[in-house]
C-alpha cells in the first residue's frame, strides 16, 4: 500500500462539504444557498432541521448564526414567518464562517 502522497491529502482537504437531506420539506429559496455554502473552502456536512413557525415576520431570508456546536455551528434560516434550523459542520472560526454566509447568500 505505502504511504498516501501529499497531494492527496490535501485534495482531499478541499473536497466540497455535503448536504444532507433528511427532510422533504425546506425554506423556500434555503437549498440553493446552501449549495452554494458546501462548495466553499472549510465546510464539511451542511444539515437542514427542524421547521417551525414563528410571530415576528421576516420578509426576506436570513441565515444568522446561533450558538456553536461539536465541530461548526447552528443556524437559524428565516422566511416570512417560517424559521429553520441549520448544522453546519466545518472548520472555519466564527468570523470567517459568517463571510461564507454572506457570500453564499449574495451568489
Amino acid at each position: 500500500m505505502g504511504k498516501p502522497k501529499v497531494e492527496s491529502i490535501s485534495s482531499a482537504a478541499r473536497k466540497d462539504g455535503r448536504l444532507v437531506w433528511n427532510h422533504s420539506t425546506h425554506i423556500s429559496g434555503l437549498i440553493p444557498i446552501l449549495e452554494r455554502l458546501c462548495q466553499q473552502d472549510g465546510i464539511q456536512t451542511v444539515t437542514p432541521g427542524v421547521i417551525g413557525r414563528v410571530k415576528g415576520h421576516s420578509p426576506k431570508l436570513q441565515l444568522r448564526v446561533s450558538v456553536p456546536i461539536r465541530g461548526g455551528y447552528k443556524v437559524i434560516a428565516r422566511h416570512g414567518k417560517t424559521v429553520q434550523e441549520v448544522f453546519i459542520l466545518t472548520t472555519l472560526d466564527q468570523d470567517k464562517f459568517t463571510d461564507a454566509i454572506a457570500i453564499a447568500m449574495k451568489n
